[in-house]
């Protein structure tokens, strides 16, 4: 079972294990008025007992940052009914459309069971736009790259960036409506933010690991649509790699001015 991980002082890291998509990461912030919980898990059996740890801390959630808008770190949203949502505009477009249940059981079959066709999650209530200085230790900012907007939030005191969605260690990215290219640039700017970093799949990290996530976007990049041209790297060893189809079409679709999803996603999700 996982349980909250002191990183600082009122820093929590909530770290789940064996990392892939559909078992992410989430964390803690506390100050004088409240706790931050970044990021809210994917189903019930993973947000139930990180709000049940959160509330231990005997603080009242004050906001919940979300990094992206996938089920990964958006799933949990309705555990911390009484917070304010914090999101990107592209985040509260897509919370304020209703969830397909189908096309969630598809990409995330392990989890299947606890996915079903009365899935909620909560609307933003704050969009972030710019970097916000959301509490005496917590900054959000937006970046880009794994979706066409993200947020990370960032305790400056402690040297600590949760990354969520912008980051994977040890994890295959799933970017089909993100672009491979403008990611793998993105990171360039997260790597200087904090020494510390935890990602949102995958084991807390930093600079190197931002590095290895980089060159793996920019192999998907260099492949121009054949994924047996990504070659070797420290990717070898991850988990999820059969996902390299749909990052390698997306970057070669991105290249070539089609927007859409990648074919091989709309195959795995069964629409087409």
């Amino acid at each position: 079972m996982p349980e909250l991980t002191p990183l600082a002082r009122g820093v929590f890291a909530w770290l789940q294990a064996p990392a892939h998509l559909g078992v992410p990461n989430a964390g803690v912030v506390l100050d004088g008025d409240g706790a931050t919980v970044i990021d809210t898990l994917t189903v019930p059996s993973q947000f139930g007992p990180f709000g049940d740890a959160v509330d231990a801390l005997g603080f009242p959630v004050r906001r919940v940052v979300l990094t992206g808008d996938h089920l990964d770190f958006v799933g949990g949203t309705v555990r911390f009914r009484h917070a304010g949502v914090y999101g990107t505009r592209a985040a509260s477009a897509h919370l304020d459309q209703p969830p397909n249940p189908a096309v969630l059981r598809a990409l995330h079959p392990d989890l299947a069971d606890e996915i079903d066709d009365e899935i909620r999650t909560r609307s933003v209530t704050h969009v972030v736009a710019e970097a916000t200085q959301l509490t005496p230790a917590a900054f959000a900012i937006p970046l880009g790259g794994q979706a066409a907007e993200n947020l990370v939030v960032l305790v400056p005191e402690s040297d600590i960036l949760f990354a969520g969605a912008l980051c994977c260690f040890g994890v295959t990215p799933l970017a089909f409506d993100g672009d491979p290219g403008a990611w793998a640039d993105t990171l360039d700017e997260l790597a200087d933010l904090a020494t510390t970093i935890v990602p949102g799949h995958g084991p807390v990290g930093g600079a190197d690991e931002v590095r290895a996530l980089q060159g793996y976007l920019r192999a998907c990049v260099g492949a121009a649509g054949d994924p047996a041209r990504i070659g070797p790297g420290p990717w070898d060893d991850w988990v999820g790699r059969e996902w390299d189809v749909v990052n390698v079409e997306r970057a070669a679709g991105l290249a070539a001015g089609e927007l859409g999803p990648p074919p091989s996603l709309l195959r795995a999700v069964g629409l087409r």
